[in-house]
């Protein structure tokens, strides 16, 4: 007992010794400890100052999508196995049922309706629907809107996605609309699980069997909004497929929940040829449902700039009075201008539809309709007018039936679906050749951790003390990068017994800058030894370390947004996770060292305590500006974590490898190895032993001639 109280009073006496930056009780000026962003938060678009500038933008955002998604790289296109069957008759179009699987034994459900007389290659039309559903019924309601102007007719008034369909097919085109998961007779997953998530599962988050939603999922970026854009792309595979549609005029629209849909196929996929994205587009709200959600989608981005990414193909939309009501004034302008600088002001546009609400209703579509005549060359005389529509009767719109039986659902056939597509994954990385799988993962950990070092000039230093400690110089200093609002608190030696030798070391230690130290406040053994061999020595408390902690406790959780659905999308969605901005941190200290005025011919990264996962991925991120780092794993694995708010919760990390696989990035910077049990990547040098045995190991090896 009294050895243990004594390592704890040592202990203590090491954490408090670490000299602070800022004064005691005050925290650092950094914009991450105020409320975090969520889908009701404000999201402009900044337009580009050049073509060029926008291209390169356009493609860093389109690869945030599709990593997101959980479709970088996209997976196999394995065989559709269409089923078209019972068909309908009406007097200008039929519709038949429709099954496919867009991953082997998962379906996609819908109706297909095509114009009847048409004969070659006809335009198509991609219908995905919002929460509505498919079927959306406003029933007697219908009549008050024939009243306020938004609606002609009962028929297609009560029935306007179906509606929406049977007039494009009256137009001349194929459309499709299909389901969305848990709706009509997407049965494999409820409605309340894809779209009513409220409480993790834990018998559905183990490595073995995991659920939407779990801490597994989330690893491997698998979220309903990724299936259900996967599903949209292989919706397009199908409709593009057909013998009667002409694959070069396929046009996208939904409203609200399909509004995402249709900005999200159109950003991943080039085939579209106009867009009418409805109910989304939009600087404010963007998504409340978990099936408009995913880690990572939307930070640093929006609807709008998600929209921009098909310019300059045609896309028009409307404001109504919903989140959509200031477009007019917040969104569109920065669109319009973006197609301009493109040489396409004509075939971006916007109407102030604020006196309606958010729906998708007559007006609306008559001017969608009007669209896709113009873009998709379907040589009509304007006006185009929809007719009233017969409802189908639900013999005529169910898809399964006594020939057709529906899959099972449940959670097992939840977790085998996640699993298989889990294994695809892992099998497609496996098959890779060595330098695709690599540049695969680089580009995969760039969005994940989304930042590389700063650019040159953006970092400011305020000096903050000097203190001659006899044969070292200790300094303070606060670290700024303005545009982003963020503070480190930073504590650096320079030797002064010895000359320096041009080499620094960052140390990173999952207690912060106090890691540094020794019992009585000064340099810990290896560090006084570095010293004394000529090295510089600088770390920082990260964020949520040291003097970010106003109680001065470690952080057990990561904080969250105020939505009390527990779903890592709602705040990942919107804001990096702690360990991505941690690893921010070191980036800014690796380019504050690289871009000192006294140049540094040397730079080691050091990871120690449980930073050796951070310092990995900083190393892959800061490329040539490392010359070698160490990094003590003490065999961690993202898969292990139990929890999306644990600290070291980094989504997508699992899918891209785990740990292993960000160690097998960072070349050529050397990598020194602990904790991993004398295993590692081909040419990094291993260190056995505990980890204190590892690390003097390595700093003698650091220091020998």
């Amino acid at each position: 007992m009294r050895i243990l109280v004594l390592v704890l009073v040592l202990l203590g006496t090491a954490q408090d010794s670490a000299p602070r930056v800022l004064p005691e009780g005050k925290l650092p000026a950094d914009a991450r400890l105020g409320t975090l962003k969520d889908y009701d938060g404000y999201f402009p678009f900044e337009v580009p100052a050049t073509k060029t500038a926008w291209e390169a933008r356009a493609a860093a955002v389109r690869r945030q999508v599709q990593v997101a998604t959980g479709l970088w790289p996209f997976p196999e296109r394995t065989p559709l196995n269409a089923n078209i069957f019972g068909k309908v008759d009406r007097p200008d179009f039929t519709v038949e049922k429709v099954a496919f699987e867009s991953f082997p034994g998962h379906f996609v459900t819908g109706l297909l309706f095509r114009p009847k007389g048409k004969l070659g290659r006809l335009p198509a039309v991609l219908s995905p629907h919002g929460h509505e559903g498919r079927l959306w019924d406003y029933g007697k309601n219908v009549r008050k809107m024939i009243v306020d102007g938004a609606e002609r007719f009962e028929g297609s008034g009560r029935f306007p996605q179906l509606a929406r369909c049977a007039t494009l097919a009256r137009l001349g085109c194929v459309s499709f609309i299909w389901d969305m998961l848990g709706y009509a007779d997407s049965v494999q997953i409820p409605t309340a699980v894809a779209h009513r998530m409220s409480k993790q599962r834990p018998g559905l988050d183990t490595p073995e069997k995991w659920g939407f939603f779990s801490t597994q999922a989330e690893l491997r970026l698998q979220s309903i909004l990724g299936v259900q854009a996967w599903n949209a792309l292989r919706a397009l595979d199908f409709l593009a497929g057909l013998p009667d549609v002409d694959p070069a005029r396929i046009g996208v629209t939904g409203s609200s929940g399909g509004g995402t849909q249709t900005i999200l196929v159109c950003a991943l996929d080039p085939r579209p040829a106009a867009a009418f994205p409805m109910g989304m587009v939009s600087t404010s709200m963007q998504g409340g449902c978990t099936c408009e959600n995913a880690c990572g989608l939307r930070i640093g981005t929006g609807n709008v700039e998600l929209t921009a990414l098909f310019a300059p193909k045609p896309q028009g939309m409307t404001a109504a009075n919903d989140w959509t009501k200031e477009m007019m004034t917040k969104g569109f302008p920065e669109l319009e201008k973006l197609y301009g600088m493109l040489g396409a002001k004509d075939k971006v546009k916007c109407w102030n539809h604020v006196h309606f609400p958010h729906n998708y209703n007559y007006v609306t579509r008559a001017l969608m309709y009007s669209w896709f005549n113009k873009h998709l060359k379907l040589g009509l005389e304007e006006p185009v007018v929809e007719e009233d529509f017969e409802p189908l009767t639900a013999e005529e719109y169910t898809v399964w039936d006594a020939d057709h039986p529906k899959p099972p659902s449940g959670e097992d056939v939840e977790g085998a679906f996640l699993r298989s597509i889990s294994d695809a994954s892992d099998r497609q990385l496996a098959t890779m050749a060595a330098d695709e799988r690599r540049q695969t993962v680089a580009s995969a950990l760039d969005v994940l951790i989304g930042r590389r070092l700063p650019e040159a000039g953006t970092i400011e230093r305020e000096k903050v003390d000097k203190k001659d400690c006899g044969d070292h110089w200790q300094f303070k200093d606060l670290l700024r990068i303005r545009s982003r609002g963020e503070e480190l608190p930073v504590v650096s030696f320079h030797p002064k017994a010895k000359p320096w030798n041009g080499k620094v070391v960052i140390w990173a230690d999952g207690t912060g800058k106090s890691g540094m130290f020794g019992a009585g406040g000064a340099p810990r053994g290896e560090v006084k030894k570095l010293l004394d061999a000529g090295f510089a020595v600088l770390g920082a408390d990260l964020l949520h370390q040291g003097e970010f902690l106003a109680d001065g406790k470690p952080l057990k959780e990561q904080p969250k947004v105020k939505n009390p659905r527990e779903f890592a999308g709602f705040t990942y969605g919107y804001s990096p996770a702690l360990f991505a901005s941690r690893v921010h941190d070191l980036l800014t200290l690796i380019g504050f060292v690289v871009g000192d005025e006294h140049g540094p011919r040397e730079v080691t990264l050091v990871g120690v305590n449980g930073a050796g996962p951070l310092a990995a991925a900083a190393r892959a991120q800061a490329g040539t500006s490392v010359t070698r780092a160490y990094v003590d794993t003490r065999g961690f694995r993202f898969a292990k974590l139990a929890s999306y708010r644990d600290p070291d919760f980094l989504q997508g990390a699992v899918k891209y490898g785990d740990l292993p696989g960000i160690l097998s990035l960072g070349t050529p910077a050397s990598l020194w190895l602990a904790g991993e049990g004398g295993k590692g990547p081909e040419g990094a040098h291993l260190f056995a032993g505990s980890s204190e045995e590892a690390l003097t190991a390595a700093v003698d090896a650091l220091i020998a001639p």
